[in-house]
């Protein structure tokens, strides 16, 4: 068992995760910003101004980067900084940064993956209806031409639209993430549909104005739910890939349509009424061909057989392990999202997401001993191993995160960086599992 010989090995991180530089250089705000600064929003009242403050520091993160190993780093560009009014006057500056960074990485022969949207919507334009909005979609593909005109020379791989899912779901449902709405379920289904209108509006511009032939991906979140015994197989499956809860957190509703050009029956029957009346051109622009499916996966949830075979969750044992962030440790997930991911949708796959938040903090002989993350991540790589073992067209992971940074609505409490950063000082500690995966990456998964 082994990963493909050009297994594509990176790390990854967000633009208001860990930019900071808020108002600096011309940088519009974001609804994060805005979010933010609401009472109570976010943890201990923290905000994303400063972060790791990597707006000042990318030269030196990008030599962290390189003592890692990666091969490769997604990075994800601030629209608002780029353009702060989210259309129209583009912010040379800020451009300028991202164009600095890609040089500085390709210098240290690191390939950047570029995502265009990890959720700072301009504010300007959440002031025009954001999402709810039509219109949002040419927003979008207007932004993505800017960015692709100033970096497609260097830059090959693009990444639409990050977890649709968790912005539409917790930002404009639950209400606890930015922007904080909690919108009936009908809205929450309208303001998705103009995202994915986004993604094909994005993917149509990527190629359009891409100055070397671009590889377009996606990176939705993959709702892992895996068989309990071998026995459970047909269930797990279905669970995993229809919807089965009238609830946006499912893959389905967010995958059919971007590659196969329809919304899934099993979504059109359990949300019924809820769902609004769309153009059927729309999918002609939602489903342009994906030259990779990127999917962020963290855990799983085991599923058992109903007397009528219909998927049943099923409980996990008592005393089952967790993460810090109290997101159960499901090692499987890795090999049966994939798979299932696979088998439906039959495109390259990239693990664009995939760690933990631990109890991280610098020890007495001045390292961060972080033994859960090695072990975590070694039994998740197995898990990644056997699926591409299996026939899985795996083509790569992106450890998340490159560093600990602003996790949304739980502030600095979260720590999933492999490097260690004190955010009063800004001083960076590469953590024990950051030298561990270096040794991962070099012999491309062989000592695990």
């Amino acid at each position: 068992m082994q990963f493909p010989r050009d297994f594509v090995w990176g790390v990854a991180a967000s633009s208001y995760q860990i930019e900071g530089g808020a108002s600096a250089d011309g940088r519009g705000d974001s609804i994060w910003d805005t979010f933010c600064r609401g009472k109570g929003n976010v943890w201990m009242d923290q905000t994303g101004d400063t972060a790791c403050e990597h707006y000042h520091r990318m030269e030196s993160d990008v030599d962290l980067i390189s003592q890692i190993g990666a091969r490769a780093y997604r990075l994800s560009v601030a629209w608002p900084r780029v353009m702060p009014g989210g259309r129209g006057a583009v912010n040379a500056a800020g451009l300028d940064f991202y164009s600095r960074l890609v040089d500085r990485l390709l210098a240290k022969g690191i390939t950047p993956w570029v995502t265009l949207f990890h959720w700072d919507f301009p504010q300007a334009l959440f002031d025009e209806g954001g999402w709810l909005n039509r219109d949002s979609a040419d927003w979008f593909a207007e932004y993505s031409a800017v960015v692709v005109d100033a970096l497609s020379d260097r830059v090959s791989n693009w990444i639409t639209l990050n977890e649709p899912q968790v912005f539409i779901k917790y930002g404009h449902g639950d209400g606890i993430n930015a922007p904080g709405l909690k919108l009936p379920l009908r809205e929450q289904i309208l303001a998705g549909h103009h995202a994915m209108l986004a993604h094909g509006r994005s993917a149509l511009a990527i190629r359009a104005h891409a100055k070397t032939p671009p590889k377009v991906g996606y990176a939705p979140v993959c709702v892992v739910r895996y068989p309990k015994t071998d026995g459970d197989l047909d269930a797990a499956r279905h669970a995993t890939g229809e919807v089965t809860v009238k609830d946006l957190w499912n893959n389905a509703w967010w995958m059919d349509p971007v590659l196969r050009g329809e919304y899934p029956e099993s979504g059109l029957k359990v949300f019924g009424a809820d769902v609004p009346d769309f153009n059927s051109g729309d999918f002609d622009i939602i489903q342009q061909p994906l030259d990779f499916l990127g999917i962020n996966i963290y855990e799983g949830q085991p599923i058992s057989t109903g007397a009528a075979g219909e998927p049943v969750f099923a409980p996990r044992p008592v005393g089952h392990p967790l993460t810090a962030f109290r997101w159960p440790v499901e090692p499987e997930s890795l090999y049966w999202g994939p798979r299932f991911m696979h088998e439906r949708y039959n495109v390259p796959i990239y693990i664009t997401e995939n760690g933990l938040s631990n109890i991280d903090w610098v020890h007495l002989d001045g390292k961060v001993h972080d033994p859960q993350r090695i072990d975590f991540t070694t039994r998740y790589l197995r898990a990644l191993r056997r699926a591409a073992s299996d026939g899985v067209d795996i083509r790569g992971y992106f450890h998340w995160s490159l560093m600990d940074n602003f996790e949304w609505a739980a502030g600095y409490k979260e720590r999933f960086g492999l490097i260690h950063v004190d955010f009063e000082t800004q001083e960076r500690v590469l953590k024990d599992s950051a030298h561990w995966y270096r040794g991962v990456i070099e012999s491309n998964g062989e000592g695990l």
